[in-house]
């Protein structure tokens, strides 16, 4: 009688191995188990589909030979989890299947225990983002062009001519407030120019005394001043035959602007201590957070120089000008950290983008990539928290889109951008409606919409 109540307990056994078989090999996740040793002891048919190795030729192998993933060596899943100090662990990495094709797949890790609690191996399950992320790829490169992030109409704008202006070799001058992105858009010039196979060097003009920026752009022949030793060339002589960048441009003195004009007129220049003349052939860019010209007529700028400088003007907006941006730039910066830091950050809380899409942003692009840098280094899990952020942020209490009661965040980042736009027209719609290319009737639909009349009115009252 045992011995029929045992072979109906195997049966049953053996009948919910089946059916666990059968389900396992009818969904759409690659599964795979492994013992203590990370030998693999099943391999389901989306594994074998995903990473090209037949159930047959994985099962006994090192689970690291057959997916040969980016973390086997440092970072493996499924051997902490079988070492106990972490359990449920999920990261998106790639693998590398046998026709040498990277894949990017999402896996989840956990142990296998006994029935008595005891760890007996582990098991993964990993997903197939490939359709995902070429779907991610042909979004962003409609936005991406030569590392510049962007969707925001006035970048766009540029960006549909910075080729041509590669194209010719005139100098060009970019202005933009500090952290806009200048040398971005420099090296992009150089980068589509016929220049490109040669250097492009960037100088910042406002980082050296006078004295020194001399030396530095024209370099200098031995025996020009007490510590001359030996000649040392100058940034124009290694920028030959390809770009120099100028950058605080402004920030030259008029002895250094003299100098810089002649580069521009004859193509040539001295180094310090030197009566021979060097042929250049260099393009120039400058670029400077200034208004050029008001220095201009405030006699602190040449203005034969500003007019060789300013042959192609460039002016980049404010990142508070290009608000629709920043969700962009979010995603951008924390892939770029996760890649950087080694962390598996995923998404960014809803009120932590409040606070961005209200934030002024002096520092620009710069400063909201200096805010996800601080935000990871304080972030221990996979979600960016308000308290993530830098102290000044998370104690701005201004909300204006919430206070609308607006929940959808598209919507929120319109009546953002035109309560903005209002601002700074001074709550004039016929000049709002222009600066965003919108109609004038669209544009009062829309203030109907969030409710910006009311702020409209107080405003005339002011």
């Amino acid at each position: 009688m045992n011995t029929e109540v045992a072979l109906q307990e195997e049966r049953k056994i053996k009948i919910a191995e089946t059916h666990s078989t059968f389900i396992l090999n009818s969904i759409a996740d690659g599964v795979f188990t492994v013992d203590e040793n990370l030998k693999i002891t099943f391999f389901n048919k989306a594994a074998e589909q995903i990473t090209g190795t037949a159930a047959d030729k994985a099962i006994g192998q090192y689970c690291f030979e057959v997916l040969r993933s980016n973390i086997c060596e440092n970072g493996c899943l499924i051997r902490e989890s079988i070492s106990g100090s972490k359990t449920n662990l999920t990261k998106q990495v790639t693998i590398l299947r046998n026709d040498q094709k990277l894949i990017p797949v999402k896996i989840s890790a956990s142990s296998l225990k006994d029935e008595n609690g005891k760890i007996i191996g582990g098991v993964e399950s990993f997903r197939d983002l490939s359709t995902i992320e070429s779907l991610r790829k042909e979004i962003e490169g409609k936005y991406t062009f030569e590392d510049i992030i962007s969707k925001n109409h006035k970048i766009l704008d540029i960006f549909s001519i910075l080729p041509n202006i590669a194209e010719s070799d005139s100098a060009v001058l970019i202005e933009g407030p500090s952290g806009s992105g200048k040398e971005l858009f420099a090296r992009a010039l150089h980068n589509l120019s016929f220049r490109k196979e040669k250097p492009f060097i960037p100088v910042n003009c406002g980082a050296l005394p006078d004295a020194l920026l001399e030396s530095e752009l024209f370099g200098y022949v031995k025996g020009a001043f007490t510590d001359a030793k030996k000649d040392k060339p100058g940034k124009f002589k290694l920028a030959e035959g390809g770009t120099i960048f100028l950058d605080e441009i402004d920030s030259l003195s008029l002895a250094t602007q003299v100098k810089l004009l002649r580069v521009l007129q004859e193509k040539e220049f001295e180094p310090l201590g030197s009566t021979a003349t060097i042929k250049s052939n260099v393009r120039i860019i400058s670029a400077t957070k200034n208004n050029l010209l008001k220095l201009v007529n405030e006699d602190k700028f040449r203005d034969d120089l500003y007019f060789r400088l300013d042959v192609v003007k460039l002016k980049l907006p404010t990142l508070a000008e290009r608000r629709d941006d920043i969700p962009l730039l979010v995603e951008h910066f924390v892939r770029k950290f996760n890649h950087k830091m080694d962390k598996n950050i995923m998404r960014v809380d809803d009120a932590v983008m409040e606070i961005l899409m209200v934030y002024g942003f002096p520092g620009n692009v710069r400063e909201l990539e200096n805010i996800i840098e601080h935000a990871f280094v304080m972030c221990r899990d996979e979600e960016i928290l308000v308290e993530h952020l830098p102290v000044e942020l998370q104690q701005l209490k201004y909300y204006e889109c919430k206070k609308r009661k607006i929940e959808n965040p598209l919507q929120k980042s319109e009546c953002k951008i035109i309560l903005e736009a209002l601002k700074r027209n001074d709550w004039n719609k016929e000049k709002t409606a222009e600066e965003l290319e919108m109609h004038r009737s669209t544009l009062w639909r829309k203030i109907k919409k969030y409710n910006l009349l009311e702020e409209i009115n107080a405003s005339a009252l002011r």
